[in-house]
């Protein structure tokens, strides 16, 4: 929890500081201690060999136990693997944005995007479902602002408010399914569903709640069919795209399948449903890669690709697949959020992210090169970088079974082939091309590279370098306990570059190869390619905006209908409605109560003072004037006070008298500049608005009976006079009801009051205004 409190601090802080100083970089620096604080902290667990076992670490604190909430959080190795990509990330971001955005744009970027981190910290390190839910929310909220930064762009606009509905119509699925796994465990904890496994796979509800968490996981790591929004929030700037979209947001799903592996891994759905998902993802996103014509776009089409092919790995499940999955996740995060802050780099300086119009930027930005290709080298797998690792590890979990004669692991891995054969081709285009060859015209327009600009992506680049070379370590420190806590047992990790001239080392050097020609043949290859993009014309993204067309439409009907703007059409569906739900119930209640209410005997002054109030109401209705009909209302009104009387409520028959009487003053001065009295109403509409009326006091008469028949075994005065003193520290009881145990009843009697004076006010003004004109 502190770690929270210390990122939401930097959040709170981010705004003052950049108004006050105006000047981001300095302050941008400084911001960045928070995540890089927290980063070094999530390190020093990571180098404790052990701290993050089986347990991990535990905190919890009740929030709100009635429901079984509890801000309960824990760090075990795959918690920690993410906190240290968000902190890690985070913090190069924040340094990135300092210099990329401007004093205005900084001023509400990196406060949003140390929110964001809060939200994703929260969300990987909560140890309880519907706290989970919570944070999951916070990083749909936050990355809505963060797409739609720039809110004169209406393609930012648009993009931001796509994610949003698309990730949280996910969420309100994940929610339910929450929900029914809770229901299903007896805890929302995340650790006791796990733990209640056996009881929960056996349950009939299981296919449900597993359906329902998928669709949350999938709409935010944007699998197919949902894979569209995610190219599309590239309309937001460069370190947005990076930290959320390659290594922190669109992980949030794949956290959640990973998180929940031990308790849906066993079921047959799990794999079945995985797999296939996982693998039409990632061919559909290397494909529309490969025919993108802005680095942003090819970036992101890669991105979805990338986690489909984790969650096919996740889909696998066994222990190799498992090793595949973790390295391949941080070795991603490293290469491509790298990626992103270059092609951001190449945009600020060179104003062009067409890769067929750039070129020769090496000669301009020697160093934001250097980081291109060691991130290109990471992607495209060659050693000792970790992407090599990853590879190997990919091609491991299916190619041996795939050589037996096995039909799903052949399947599984030439769908990974074709992947990483596109993978490789995108890190050319993206990470290789623009700095080579002869300078183009945007090259020309260059004249150098700032430190900031150039500084977090070699970082990250290294990172992807030294996580390789030294394999060991980090398979130890980092990759083996986020693998024990997917696969909820103890597995041996030992993680090395060279294991011989394997079947997997002869694969690896294939895709290497064949992404290469890909990207010699792009070119003639591109029309073609270019046609696969179609989500415009076809596809679920035309699905898309024609649902919210379709929403628009239902909701303009609606309102035509609902919201007409005619007071008497409001009041006629408010009452049919209470007419026909409370209606229904108490058709069955109120026949064996009402001869005992009958029976409890009515006194003549009850009878008398009712007839006053039913006479003055159709008096009020047939009145062919307004003063009879004010006066109709008034006789009504005055008898409901003397009711309240008679039946021990003083207060509410004086405030009933006094709204009478302002009501009645009201609507003279009111009508008095009216013109003559008309029926507007036809004989029919009038015969139905009766029919509805009287409904609607019989229903409520019955509502009145059928409450009396079973009174309350403990008077309620009773607890008045007890508590009064106790709980109010009031000796007058009648003022502790008042102003403690009914202060809002009180408080809406006295705005009631307040509005019909102030109305009366107001007519009177004209009046006496103009009097005081003609005296003057």
């Amino acid at each position: 929890m502190i770690l929270l409190f210390a990122s939401l601090a930097g959040f709170i802080a981010a705004p003052l500081g950049m108004i006050a100083g105006r000047r981001p970089v300095p302050v941008a620096l400084l911001l960045a201690l928070v995540p890089a604080g927290l980063f070094a902290l999530f390190a020093g667990l990571a180098a404790n060999a052990g701290a993050t076992g089986p347990g991990g670490y535990a905190e919890s604190v009740p929030w709100v136990p009635s429901l079984g909430i509890h801000l309960a959080f824990r760090l075990d190795g795959l918690s920690l693997l993410f906190a240290l990509l968000v902190s890690g990330i985070g913090a190069l971001i924040i340094v990135y944005t300092g210099r990329y955005a401007s004093a205005a744009m900084a001023g509400r970027l990196v406060p949003l995007l140390l929110a964001f981190m809060a939200a994703m910290l929260g969300l990987v390190l909560a140890d309880n479902l519907l706290l989970l839910v919570v944070f999951w929310s916070l990083t749909s909220l936050t990355s809505f602002l963060l797409i739609g930064l720039e809110r004169d762009k209406y393609a930012a606009i648009a993009a931001a408010r796509q994610a949003l509905l698309v990730t949280v119509a996910g969420e309100l699925a994940l929610l339910g399914g929450v929900v029914l796994l809770g229901q299903m465990a007896g805890t929302y904890s995340i650790t006791g569903v796990i733990a209640a496994g056996d009881v929960i796979r056996a349950d009939p509800l299981f296919p449900a709640a597993f359906f329902l968490v998928l669709a949350g996981a999938i709409t935010k790591s944007a699998q197919a069919p949902f894979h569209f929004w995610l190219p599309n929030a590239m309309a937001a700037p460069a370190p947005v795209s990076a930290y959320l979209h390659s290594a922190t947001m669109v992980q949030a799903g794949i956290y959640l399948l990973a998180r929940l592996h031990p308790l849906f891994g066993p079921s047959p759905l799990w794999g079945d449903v995985l797999v296939p998902l996982g693998m039409v993802t990632l061919l559909l996103g290397g494909l529309l890669a490969l025919g993108a014509r802005d680095l942003k776009q090819v970036l992101a089409y890669s991105t979805v690709g990338a986690l489909g092919l984790m969650v096919m790995l996740l889909g696998v499940g066994d222990d190799i697949a498992i090793k595949a999955a973790m390295v391949f996740l941080l070795a991603h995060a490293c290469y491509k959020a790298a990626l992103f802050l270059i092609v951001g780099t190449v945009d600020h300086e060179a104003g062009e992210r067409d890769p067929d119009l750039l070129g020769g930027l090496g000669r301009a930005m020697p160093l934001t090169a250097a980081a291109g290709v060691l991130a290109a080298l990471s992607m495209a797998g060659l050693p000792p970088f970790l992407g090599f690792a990853g590879k190997e590890l990919l091609y491991e979990a299916s190619l041996p079974a795939a050589l037996d004669g096995a039909v799903a692991p052949l399947l599984v891995t030439a769908g990974a082939f074709l992947g990483s054969v596109a993978f490789v081709t995108v890190a050319v285009v993206a990470g290789v091309r623009p700095f080579l060859g002869a300078p183009t015209e945007a090259a020309r327009r260059v004249h150098g590279e700032p430190l900031l600009l150039w500084l977090p992506p070699l970082v990250l680049a290294v990172a992807g370098a030294a996580f390789g070379l030294l394999l060991g370590p980090t398979g130890a420190a980092i990759v083996g306990p986020a693998v024990e806590a997917v696969a909820g047992r103890p597995v041996k990790v030992d993680l090395a570059l060279w294991h011989g001239i394997t079947p997997m080392l002869v694969l690896s050097g294939i895709t290497i190869a064949a992404g290469v020609a890909v990207f010699a043949g792009r070119a003639g290859a591109f029309p073609v390619l270019r046609r696969l993009d179609a989500g415009e014309r076809f596809g679920p993204e035309r699905g898309y905006r024609g649902a919210l067309a379709g929403l628009q439409r239902l909701a303009l009907g609606s309102s035509r209908l609902l919201q007409n703007g005619n007071l008497r059409h409001y009041l006629l569906t408010t009452l049919a409605t209470v007419v026909v739900l409370v209606g229904a119930a108490l058709i069955r209640a109120v026949p064996a109560t009402l001869p005992a209410f009958v029976d409890e005997g009515v006194g003549v002054h009850e009878i008398t003072v009712s007839a006053v109030v039913i006479v003055g109401a159709l008096m009020a209705a047939r009145a062919e004037s307004r003063i009879a009909a004010i006066t109709g209302l008034g006789a009504s009104g005055y008898g409901i006070a003397l009711l309240f009387l008679m039946f021990g409520a003083p207060d509410l028959a004086l405030t009933q008298v006094l709204i009478e009487t302002l009501t009645l003053i009201l609507f003279v001065l009111v009508f008095y500049h009216l013109p003559g009295f008309l029926n507007v109403t036809r004989a029919r509409v009038r015969i139905r608005d009766a029919g509805i009326a009287v409904a609607a006091g019989t229903v409520m008469g019955l509502l009145v009976v059928a409450g009396l028949a079973d009174p309350p075994q403990v008077p309620i005065s009773g607890y008045f006079t007890e508590t009064a003193y106790p709980l109010a520290r009031a000796r007058n009881v009648v003022n502790a009801i008042l102003v403690d145990f009914r202060a809002l009843d009180t408080l809406g009697e006295i705005v009631v009051v307040a509005l019909a004076a102030l109305g009366v006010l107001a007519l009177l003004h004209g009046p006496l205004r103009r009097r005081r004109e003609q005296e003057a």
